[in-house]
């Protein structure tokens, strides 16, 4: 049985363990994060505080507070409290610990299982906690980085509640950051806010990454304050070159932004590394590039976009720093490929128009009408369905009679838009004969 760890914000005589532990909450008021699911009415918030825990899963990345979320339902819950390793625990021992649950539930005692890294557990050792959710001898607490859908056996999967843990907020690793130079050495430790934010964006989200580099820094500081060439060489990295938060976070972007433009991959390549390795967001790269595909290329190459969707989805899937080499790939793509802006032109001119016109009837041609009184009005009288004819085409007007001469889209010849031009230009000349024909 595992006791509680004693929190530093309750007692500051273990300086010799990690600060990670010191530090670690015993309530939910000094736990940072997971607003979604333990602001106050959110559910989880609410089975912890009334004490009626089910079987459920933690997933999140590391660091986020899956472990502390357990210890606090740990020292909150009336229930015999074990956790597990799925490394010391065999089927044996599994076995052995239902046994004594089994038994302590016949007594009136809850007994809650903590299995940290649950996803290491194979397929026999899940199997073995099964049959003793399913009767309710335990309740299962698992934690995992791994997708739960893949690691965890479908049967135990749906004996519990999964909850995603989110990684922490600049503003929350901040809070962490601020308690520990607080309370955490015995001593309270000043550093500047704004190194402190540079720390948190360091983290990523990471609250023990957070803490680990607060500790070095104490450790190697001469004395209460910590200086930014100390914090420069915790991180091994230059700060405040590249501010996430101010003007240069929109210069360096612009800059991304118009190398690709001027066709210059050299010049996109070194503001993208500039970007990733001054600790910006790569899925905020990856939005901005993916816009660029259509907004700078668009149907000059429509190959960008599959692109830069890829890219993005590569950034989601892998994170920094594996996925710089995809964001390289759709900056070099984008810089090279043939350059139209005719669709961003295009839907600007007609979101003038848009906004003008919002009472502008729909017309009746091209109205559906799916009851008798539709019908009786003229919605969708003379249609003309466009796969009867060999052409594909018809000649309705579909655009409203206050706009029908209005044209957005001008192609250019660039790339494979020329072939868009020339197939457009088809579609207006076949158009324009048929109406002169009709008319006459």
């Amino acid at each position: 049985m595992e006791t509680p760890q004693v929190s530093l914000f309750e007692n500051d005589n273990n300086l010799d363990m990690p600060l990670a532990n010191r530090l670690r909450p015993q309530t939910l008021s000094d736990y940072a994060g997971q607003e979604h699911l333990l602001g106050k009415g959110k559910i989880l918030r609410s089975l912890i505080e009334q004490d009626r825990i089910c079987s459920m899963i933690f997933w999140g990345p590391p660091g986020v507070g899956k472990t502390t979320l357990a210890r606090i339902i740990a020292d909150q819950t009336h229930a015999e409290f074990i956790n597990f390793s799925a490394a010391a625990s065999g089927i044996k021992e599994i076995k052995e610990v239902m046994g004594t649950a089994e038994r302590a539930r016949t007594l009136g005692t809850r007994t809650i299982i903590f299995v940290d890294e649950i996803h290491r557990f194979n397929k026999a050792q899940q199997d073995a906690f099964l049959p003793y959710v399913e009767k309710g001898s335990i309740t299962l607490i698992g934690a995992t980085t791994e997708n739960p859908s893949f690691e965890v056996t479908a049967a135990l999967l749906s004996r519990c509640k999964v909850f995603v843990l989110n990684p922490l907020s600049i503003e929350d690793l901040m809070f962490v950051g601020s308690r520990a130079l607080e309370v955490g050495f015995g001593i309270e430790y000043f550093l500047d806010d704004k190194l402190l934010r540079v720390v948190a964006e360091f983290a990523n989200g990471d609250a023990r990454t957070l803490l680990n580099v607060i500790e070095m820094a104490v450790n190697n500081s001469i004395n209460d304050h910590i200086t930014e060439e100390l914090i420069t060489q915790c991180v091994n990295r230059k700060l405040l070159l590249y501010d996430k938060h101010g003007e240069e976070h929109y210069n360096i972007i612009s800059a991304l932004h118009k190398s690709m433009r001027n066709s210059d991959p050299q010049a996109a390549i070194y503001w993208l590394a500039r970007m990733l390795e001054g600790g910006e967001d790569p899925l905020y790269i990856a939005r901005r590039i993916v816009r660029f595909a259509s907004e700078d290329i668009g149907i000059a190459d429509s190959r960008a976009l599959e692109v830069c969707v890829a890219a993005y989805q590569a950034c989601h899937f892998l994170g920094m720093p594996e996925c710089n080499v995809h964001l390289t790939h759709a900056v070099v793509y984008c810089s090279l490929a043939p350059k139209s802006n005719s669709l961003y032109m295009a839907y600007k001119a007609a979101s003038s128009d848009a906004l003008e016109t919002l009472a502008e009837p729909v017309p009746l041609v091209i109205r559906n009408a799916p009851t008798t009184l539709m019908k009786d009005l003229n919605y969708g009288k003379s249609y003309k369905y466009a796969h009867d004819y060999d052409e594909k085409l018809t000649d309705m007007q579909c655009l409203p009679d206050k706009l029908a001469s209005r044209v957005y889209y001008h192609p250019t010849t660039q790339g494979s838009e020329a072939r868009a031009k020339d197939r457009l230009e088809s579609i207006d000349q076949w158009k324009r004969e048929r109406r002169t024909n009709s008319e006459e």
